[in-house]
């Protein structure tokens, strides 16, 4: 029976075959936050092995001759993975409209599009070392693995919904990325959910090997449970108890935000929703240690507002912190084209700001253009409406917080790239995420971005504390599990505990190493099994 469901997707030819590969990418989508149904691969990966196995161009001869209808299925199937996966971005370019309503279209199928490339180069390079034996499932690992390494990291890197992701689809099989981090966790994917295909594969290709890849797999995805049942098995619930949080949530529609006829009403709704009681012993921010904002929170700048800077100093008691996302901009004496960064700031009990810091990785097209300068002379502009765009900051660097352990920051989509909580200064015992998904509406988008803030606390084996406008507040411990948070779209605080951290993990140690060693593992065993030792 598997053999002739394998020859129907491998004798598929022309548009079924695309169609094939499109629909398989954008099925597998569903293993990705909110939906999380990671079996789903079970059936998507070995038809796109299939179709694979059936890529061959007949009007040419030699394996170069299979680069290229390699190359289209791959693209296909990315295509249809990151249109599925990332439709909701569209939703950016409907705050306004009828200013940016028009390229709706183009954003929703270029970034998917483009993104889609990277897995046309890994099923190229695949194809180049493809064959009948099973280690091709391997080759297919490895290509794909480096593939994932390379879209986290060329052009300032967009990792969103990478395929570890898909395995990291629960608390328990998250715990993998302590070990190896999320994008070597793409590579076990692959070998994991691609390896049924060898049911599929005829007898010549050796009964021995494949039951030593299928068994492989099986083992992996075994130790994958094993090993995340035995570490939440042993997990604590340490807290630090002398940092007591309230994070603050205002659901402020986008839309809204940026009014000038709206400040006054918004930077009080802050002012009120911080104050607010939320038990009868927590009467305003009575045993309030530490109060954060999210992202941009306040839609004027800060340091050239006296009196939001002595409403801050009054609303805080003595010894309690404000941490705050806000815009920064250079001093006007510096020049007429002041520079504007995204920013968190550290205010103390008296308004004086102690601390801050400058977003690194900006958002493109979000946060700025790239050829800033010539698309806004013909007439583009980034979401923001910012005239020149959001400047980088210089470096990433561990924030100095009055009373809690030193913190590294990261502002909105920083948060989805491993490494979150290296900075070049002291180790940080926690991550800092402000962010403001009231972009994307009540779509996958919040909820996959609260799924990649759990795996940075895994990777690096500390707590992420997360305070968005909207989507979704959250405070997560060093094991993923989410201890508080505040629905999407709702308005409201959270008040708890700043858990405490663990010891560094293996990934923190390894970093990069996981993911090259892994697939040098596997081309070892690719080798080994074109040997047909297991015939």
């Amino acid at each position: 029976m598997f053999q002739s469901i394998a020859n129907h997707f491998v004798l598929a030819w022309g548009w079924r075959r695309a169609l094939y590969a499109f629909l398989a990418g954008a099925l597998s989508a569903l293993a990705l936050a909110p939906v999380n149904f990671f079996p789903v691969l079970w059936l998507t990966f070995p038809v796109f092995v299939w179709l694979m196995d059936g890529a061959v161009d007949r009007t040419r001869s030699g394996r170069l001759a299979r680069l290229r209808p390699a190359a289209i299925l791959g693209w296909c199937f990315g295509f249809g993975y990151f249109l599925a996966g990332l439709w909701w971005i569209g939703f950016a370019f409907l705050v306004e409209a009828e200013v940016f309503g028009w390229l709706l279209p183009l954003a929703v199928i270029a970034l998917p599009a483009g993104l889609a490339l990277f897995w046309a180069l890994a099923a190229a390079a695949a194809r180049l070392f493809w064959s009948e034996s099973p280690g091709r499932i391997f080759v297919l690992a490895i290509a794909f693995g480096l593939a994932e390494w390379l879209r986290g990291h060329l052009f300032t890197g967009f990792p969103w919904n990478g395929l570890g992701y898909t395995l990291a689809a629960n608390g328990v099989q998250m715990q993998a990325a302590a070990l190896v981090g999320v994008e070597a966790m793409a590579v076990l994917a692959v070998v994991i959910f691609a390896a049924p295909a060898l049911l599929g594969t005829p007898d010549r290709a050796g009964r021995g090997q494949r039951l030593f890849v299928l068994a492989l797999a099986a083992i992996l995805y075994g130790g994958v449970l094993g090993y995340g049942a035995v570490r939440l098995q042993g997990a604590t619930d340490e807290r630090r108890e002398d940092v007591r949080l309230r994070i603050v949530q205002p659901a402020i529609p986008q839309a809204d935000k940026w009014k000038p006829e709206n400040r006054k009403r918004i930077f009080k709704s802050y002012l009120e929703l911080s104050a607010r009681a939320t038990s009868p012993d927590r009467i305003g921010l009575l045993g309030v240690t530490h109060l954060i904002w999210p992202e941009s929170a306040f839609p004027f700048l800060l340091t050239e507002n006296p009196d939001a800077l002595a409403a801050i100093a009054n609303l805080l008691p003595p010894g309690t912190v404000l941490i705050t996302g806000a815009v920064r901009a250079e001093p006007a004496s510096v020049g007429p084209n002041r520079r504007y960064f995204n920013s968190i700031y550290v205010i103390n009990h008296e308004g004086t700001i102690v601390d801050a810091y400058d977003k690194v990785r900006l958002v493109p097209f979000g946060e700025y253009l790239p050829a800033q300068d010539f698309l806004e002379a013909i007439g583009l502009e980034q979401l923001t409406r910012l005239k020149g765009g959001f400047s980088a900051g210089v470096a990433r660097h561990t924030l100095t917080i009055p009373g809690a352990p030193p913190a590294a920051p990261s502002i909105c989509y920083e948060i989805i790239f491993p490494g979150a909580e290296h900075t070049e200064d002291q180790p940080a015992a926690w991550i800092l995420n402000v962010t403001n998904d009231a972009w994307f509406g009540d779509s996958p988008g919040p909820y996959q971005h609260l799924q990649q803030a759990r795996l940075r606390a895994v990777e690096a084996g500390v707590p992420v504390v997360r305070a968005a406008n909207t989507g979704i507040s959250a405070i997560i411990d060093p094991y993923g599990r989410i201890i508080a948070k505040q629905p999407l779209n709702l308005g409201g605080v959270i008040d708890n505990t700043l858990p405490s951290a663990n010891l560094h993990t293996t990934y923190s140690r390894l970093g990069d190493i996981s993911i090259f060693g892994l697939c040098a593992i596997l081309a070892i065993l690719t080798m080994f099994s074109k040997r047909r030792r297991f015939q």
